[in-house]
């Protein structure tokens, strides 16, 4: 190998490092982690006392949770085939199990109308269900912030 070849073949590797290391962080990925994580900056942000995060956090954590059970239906395949699947892929939310019911359904060609409208009507109500509980949770949380504790929970994306 020539001694140009080479400096190219490590200004590459340099230069592909991080995202080989990036991609390969992506494999530990644990959600109760970031999770946690994403708590921990908005306790820091939102600047309670104890006392205030214990009223706090069930509140944010119940946001959270209707924000996780609402985006698992409203993508694409997720996890491949169930969107926000466990180990076994299998559907965890009402909407991801709705929706990956009705794909499956549309695989059949051969599928009758009344099966489709079917399983399109409980999709439909999983999701309205799921905007009515996460609707809810914004508004239970929004009753005990301050001003500014809104005003960074908007920016951050919980609340409207």
């Amino acid at each position: 190998m020539t001694r140009s070849g080479l400096f190219a073949m490590v200004i590459g590797c340099a230069l592909f490092a991080p995202v080989f290391a990036q991609a390969q962080n992506r494999g530990n990925f644990d959600p109760a982690q970031f999770r946690q994580q994403r708590l921990d900056r908005l306790k820091e942000q939102l600047g309670p006392t104890d006392d205030e995060w214990k009223v706090l956090q069930p509140k944010i954590e119940k946001v959270m949770d209707a924000q996780q059970a609402g985006f698992g239906g409203f993508g694409g395949r997720r996890g491949g085939g169930g969107g926000g699947g466990g180990a076994d892929n299998t559907p965890q939310t009402p909407i991801a199990k709705a929706s990956s019911e009705l794909r499956t359904l549309l695989e059949n060609k051969d599928a009758s109308a009344d099966d489709i409208k079917a399983k399109l009507a409980a999709l439909r109500e999983a999701r309205a269900k799921s905007r009515t509980e996460l609707e809810d949770a914004r508004k239970a949380l929004k009753e005990v912030l301050t001003q500014r504790q809104e005003a960074v929970l908007v920016t951050n994306g919980m609340l409207e």
